[in-house]
């Protein structure tokens, strides 16, 4: 049962317009670094909850809010660490290019986007604790309230962050969080480290010299050329990666030749796929073999191939301390029983991580329940709004206590 006191309390007093924002969001859904609807009604609603500061076109259409708290400092002791004067809480505002089949009033109004993933629920969710924190101002400090475009494989993070957010903005820890369906609603779950893998992209382009299909003789067919590639690549997680660690290794695109065109070999296919690992060393590891099957597979057939590996995002990692810390808050605000402590990792991927590796901080999952069966980007999923006020009181509650603790703390 969830602590229905402080922030919790104050922030289902207004549940249901929170709900009207969410639903709103979700009808009018935009592509990342094209949320400029969504960005202007979150400023607009930072402004009439009376932040200090609104600041817009950060990273293209990000947003911050400031907002500072009206309690004094703590005394420093002499020779004490420096106290954490400002927290950083960070929710995300893009949607996905997926048509959406769900029969909700509030569906999406824009044909072939909508919101799969929650980041309507997100941004509403830290636009309540905006609205609560502003309100009380019970800590010492100031806490920035960004939100972020361009999740969705775009690298909206990293896009703020070059555009100078933590030197406008210098936030000493930083917090995310993000929908679930596979928790509980109203369960909380992180772990003291690996939270999501880094995701790397693989186009494999292999070269022949086409042909006819009834005489393959006087051909290179790189068809056959990507069938073995896609196959040897399979051994690289099975025979070349220590079975204690975690890696995958997928193909999931293949594009060569033209479907009504039954008897011509194409002179080149393409093929894209994922490498998903969390540790720096197996990353490189799979790379390298990448990179020694697909020539080596290519040169066997007389044909040519050649990789590009790109490093999208890294691992999203936990700060340990910060992680302990925010399991505290969240066992306030739900109790303990539904806190998992140690979430098993994702394979996905997420550019919180970016964030991570500049400033120390957590990244929680807010148990959403799987309402319908219906999980993260797929075309019927919506956003749980019974849960809106405890991820708002989450978000509040983490910046209090970290702004409520004396110099030099253990969080």
């Amino acid at each position: 049962m969830w602590n229905l006191t402080g922030p919790i309390q104050h922030i289902s007093t207004y549940h249901a317009e929170l709900t009207r924002i969410r639903r709103d969001l979700h009808a009018h859904p935009e592509l990342g670094f094209e949320e400029h609807r969504t960005a202007r009604l979150v400023a607009e609603q930072l402004r009439r909850q009376g932040v200090d500061e609104v600041h817009t076109g950060i990273g293209r259409t990000g947003v911050v809010g400031v907002i500072r708290g009206a309690l004094e400092p703590p005394a420093q002791p002499v020779g004490a660490e420096r106290a954490v004067r400002a927290v950083a809480l960070r929710a995300d505002m893009d949607a996905l290019p997926i048509r959406e089949e769900s029969d909700f009033p509030w569906r999406s109004a824009q044909g072939g986007v909508m919101h799969a993933c929650g980041h309507d629920g997100h941004t509403t969710m830290l636009l309540g604790a905006a609205r609560y924190l502003a309100a009380t101002r019970s800590f010492a400090g100031t806490v920035y309230c960004i939100f972020q475009p361009g999740e969705e494989g775009l690298g909206g993070a990293k896009a703020m962050m070059d555009d100078g957010l933590f030197e406008r903005f210098p936030a000493d820890w930083i917090f995310a969080m993000h929908n679930w369906p596979q928790l509980p609603a109203g369960s909380i779950g992180l772990a003291p480290g690996a939270m999501m893998a880094a995701a790397d992209r693989v186009t494999i382009r292999i070269n022949g010299s086409g042909g006819h299909g009834a005489h393959p003789d006087i051909a290179v067919d790189p068809v056959v050329v990507a069938a073995h590639i896609i196959t040897a690549v399979q051994s690289i997680v099975a025979r070349n990666v220590n079975p204690l660690d975690e890696a995958v290794v997928s193909i999931c695109a293949l594009h060569g030749g033209d479907v009504g065109a039954m008897s011509v070999i194409p002179r080149q296919v393409t093929l894209v796929g994922t490498v998903r690992t969390f540790r720096a060393d197996v990353q490189a590891l799979v790379e390298r073999r990448l990179q020694a099957i697909v020539h080596s597979v290519a040169q066997a057939f007389d044909a040519s191939a050649e990789l590009q590996y790109e490093r999208v995002y890294p691992a999203t990692v936990n700060d340990p301390q910060a992680a302990h810390y925010a399991a505290e808050v969240a066992a306030e605000l739900v109790g303990d029983a539904a806190v998992v402590r140690d979430l098993p990792p994702s394979m996905g991927a997420e550019d919180f991580a970016f964030m991570l590796k500049a400033v120390p901080g957590a990244y929680l999952r807010l148990g959403h329940g799987g309402e319908g069966g219906c999980f993260l980007h797929t075309a019927r999923y919506d956003f749980n709004d019974a849960v809106l006020p405890l991820g708002a009181a989450l978000h509040a509650r983490l910046a209090e206590r970290v702004l409520a603790q004396p110099p030099g703390a253990m969080l």
